[in-house]
């Protein structure tokens, strides 16, 4: 096939000048047969079938940057959620399952690992209750790794208790990192309808369906999206949702060939390629920019929840037709830290909580990297976790909470969590109680349209 030379410059601006890139390869490995009655055996047999496994993952993935020309940003690991594994055990304290992660993955040079997680939508096991207990002291004392534990679903409603429970976890895991702004939560996701096969972190684990190993890979461009609309300004939203879709299509063709060709390299299968818009704090790299590229004077005001609608399913219509195997959560993240879109228009007053929970009803999770005051109280994190729940169920959709209260700071002032995290202003949140609502526990019941048998 032959390039013409519009089409050749116009690949390489899309990674020098708008920051295409393969935000993340990301190895799923199993390790439910690590399982073992001994503790201190099953993190021994972890550790080995780890480094087995992903001992070439960053040395392939920077094999395929160099050969290719394309910036891979995070390699990654994802495992079997640890709950399950470390249940066969009569260990108490999960901690050391999280440090043999951190060991692993500092010592083969990996970003992050995920699945210091547990399924609890429908009701707890033992090994779920210890690995929930364990998430402060797991998260605040490792660096690499990433928790998750999945409270709602469509099919099983909400865990109310959970729920409740988790608003606990959030606060003592800010308090244990107060010194660093709470960045213990900015590693911890609360999901409704979490997808097994998820390569973006903090959310990702290694789902008891997957297979025994398989490479999954996160492709994001929201600055090549955002240049493809610079000369969209007196266009139709028709013309315009053509141009994301075909933009989205290339994106995905890209993340096609580099996910293909690290699988093969590695010896494990090709999954999914999660097409997700994430942005980073680089000016450039925004979601929200791409969003009044579409005619908003800022991110928040009227017609956002819109303009995110159309920029979401467009990126899915795109990915769906580039790669058969599309996955994950794909379509646009609005992480409020990692975006400096975001962070701009929570500074000018325009994006509220409020105004980003109804966001969340049509992007690819929720609410994410969302900074909130220091003395919130348990209640009102998981009354914030349970609208978001409640979103993702009735809608039948990943919805996701990673929220951060920052231990001594207000509305308006400064969290700074660093590097791809990116910092944020801190949010508002409503001064009236929902603590008789959060204390009611038991589940909220599935919705009608759950029963589809």
């Amino acid at each position: 096939m032959l390039f013409s030379p519009f089409e050749i410059k116009e690949t390489v601006d899309m990674f020098l000048r708008h920051k295409l890139d393969v935000r993340a390869i990301t190895l799923g490995i199993s390790l439910l047969d690590c399982a073992d009655s001994s503790g201190e055996k099953t993190r021994r047999r972890m550790r080995e079938k780890l480094l087995r496994i992903a001992g070439r993952l960053v040395a392939v993935g920077r094999e395929i940057e160099t050969e290719y020309g394309v910036p891979i940003i995070n390699k990654r690991v994802s495992v079997t959620p640890i709950a399950l594994v470390a249940a066969a055990s009569d260990d108490e304290d999960y901690t050391p399952y999280a440090t043999t992660l951190d060991e692993v993955a500092k010592e083969l040079g990996i970003d992050f690992v995920g699945g210091f997680s547990a399924l609890v939508q429908k009701g707890y096991t033992v090994g779920d209750r210890r690995l929930i207990a364990s998430i402060p002291e797991a998260l605040a004392n490792t660096e690499r790794v990433c928790g998750s534990v999945n409270v709602a679903s469509t099919r099983s409603g909400i865990n109310m208790d959970a729920v409740r429970e988790m608003g606990r976890i959030i606060k003592k895991a800010a308090e244990l990192t107060a010194g660093r702004d709470g960045i213990a939560c900015a590693k911890l996701v609360v999901f409704c309808n979490a997808p097994e096969d998820n390569p973006f972190m903090a959310g990702a684990f290694h789902g008891p369906g997957e297979p025994d190993a398989v490479l999954n890979v996160g492709v994001s461009g929201p600055g090549v999206v955002t240049a493809a609309l610079d000369s969209m300004h007196a266009s139709g939203f028709d013309e315009v949702a053509e141009v994301i879709k075909k933009t989205a299509f290339k994106i995905t063709r890209m993340g096609q060939i580099v996910g293909e060709e690290a699988a093969r390299r590695l010896g494990v299968p090709f999954g999914i390629l999660d097409l997700s818009l994430a942005p980073t704090p680089e000016v450039g790299d925004s979601v929200a920019r791409i969003l009044e590229k579409l005619g908003l004077e800022i991110a928040g005001t009227h017609g956002t929840t819109a303009a995110l609608a159309l920029l979401t399913d467009m990126i899915k219509k795109g990915g769906v037709m580039a790669s058969t195997h599309v996955g994950g959560m794909s379509g646009a993240f609005i992480p409020v830290s990692e975006d400096e879109g975001m962070v701009a228009a929570v500074r000018s007053g325009a994006l509220t909580l409020d105004k980003l929970e109804a966001m969340t009803c049509v992007c690819s999770v929720g609410l994410d990297m969302v900074a909130i005051p220091g003395d919130a109280s348990e209640s009102t994190i998981s009354a914030i976790i349970a609208d978001e729940m409640a979103i993702g169920m009735v809608n039948n959709k990943t919805t996701a909470v990673r929220i951060i209260p920052v231990p001594g700071k207000n509305p308006g002032d400064w969290a700074e969590f660093g590097g791809l995290l990116g910092g944020a202003p801190v949010l508002s949140t409503h001064r009236f109680s929902s603590e008789g609502f959060i204390a009611r526990g038991g589940r909220i019941p599935a919705p009608i349209h759950s029963f589809r048998n």
